[in-house]
């Protein structure tokens, strides 16, 4: 049973429209001082989803601008080999993690360092500071080997991949952690909104469970709750059941889909599960659309229909954040900063 209780409070998705991590960070603690996070920012190509999460990884190759890895190159066995030695000599304590492949540099990461230092000067009044880190379907489905196949579908690379993001995502909280007692992992997943399609047919449940277990284990040993945001439909089945914190989703377009997991949804809350109800839009068809009071509206009435479900409003209000459908990294600033405006007015409104 989860000892955190957010109340509604308001928390965003990682991206951005900005090329300014300082800027960026300073916003995001302006509007959201309670549980802020770091700033990614696609303009730069390092900062895209694969990219990165890309350092470290064995074996990667480049060629005509594309990424991959290439498992033939020359040394790619003593590659493997001496990502495994550095994996076991943090994960079974001897090492420190910071110095090792595993951190988020710089040049990856500018946001998550302008993050932890506002962060230091802000401390008193945090709530939770907030990390995120690809998800493992997303990063191995993204990434692909010599032949072109995913390396989702190799089962060593595989392995890889999901140690080499849970090394990444504990070094985030362990960063973290320093400044503030409670600290959140999001796993961004995209790709699984394929789930369930033709693209993914051979991908099973129990495979996606099995990746994100250990993606959990490395984030909980530095006392971090676990986050799956997924921006549209999927077998939310396999997201509840894989025993995670905190279920990430749009609610504003895709409420209908996950109120149809009714019991799901009723062992989750009961058991401390917290839900980040995506109802502000950043689709930017709606963005201009909508104002602090109609999502407000449409919120109350979602809650009402998980009632209906046997869930207390009182528990559900507890285990409730505000946030954003997805991030705004491809909107314009405009709509960005109206969607940060949303999250915090609707917030303010459902908690007022």
């Amino acid at each position: 049973m989860l000892l955190f209780k957010p109340n509604c409070l308001p928390l965003l998705i990682g991206s951005l429209p900005s090329d300014n991590h300082r800027e960026s960070a300073k916003l995001i603690f302006d509007y959201t001082p309670e549980i802020p996070l770091w700033p990614q920012l696609p303009v730069f190509k390092q900062e895209g989803m694969i990219l990165q999460y890309v350092p470290g990884f064995p074996g990667m190759s480049e060629s005509d601008g594309k990424l991959f890895v290439d498992t033939e190159k020359a040394g790619f066995e003593e590659e493997l080999l001496a990502f495994y030695e550095e994996y076991l000599m943090v994960s079974d304590g001897g090492a420190e993690i910071d110095g090792t492949r595993f951190i988020l540099s710089r040049e990856a990461a500018n946001g998550f360092y302008h993050f932890l230092d506002i962060a230091e000067r802000k401390r008193d009044g945090l709530v939770a500071l907030k990390g995120q880190t690809t998800g493992p379907v997303t990063f191995c489905t993204g990434l692909a080997d010599q032949n072109g196949r995913a390396i989702f579908y190799n089962d060593q690379l595989r392995d890889v991949a999901v140690k080499h993001l849970a090394m990444k995502a504990r070094w985030q909280v362990k960063k973290m952690s320093v400044l503030c007692d409670q600290t959140i992992m999001f796993f961004d997943e995209p790709a699984l909104a394929g789930l369930g399609s033709s693209a993914f047919i051979t991908i099973t449940a129990d495979e996606i469970k099995q990746c994100f277990s250990e993606m959990f284990e490395a984030v909980r040993l530095e006392k971090g709750l676990t986050g799956v945001h997924v921006c549209a439909n999927t077998e939310w089945s396999v997201i509840f059941e894989s025993g995670v914190d905190i279920v990430s989703y749009d609610a504003y377009s895709y409420f209908d889909k996950l109120i149809l997991y009714g019991d799901h949804l009723k062992t989750f809350f009961y058991n401390g599960g917290i839900l980040a109800s995506g109802i502000i839009p950043t689709n930017p068809e709606f963005i201009d659309l909508e104002t602090a009071q109609s999502l407000t509206e449409k919120w109350q009435k979602q809650t009402q229909e998980l009632v209906s479900l046997g869930i207390p409003e009182n528990i559900i209000r507890e285990q409730t954040l505000i946030t954003p459908s997805c991030g705004t990294g491809t909107a314009t600033s405009s709509q960005a900063l109206r969607v940060i405006e949303l999250t915090r007015d609707v917030s303010r409104r459902i908690r007022g």
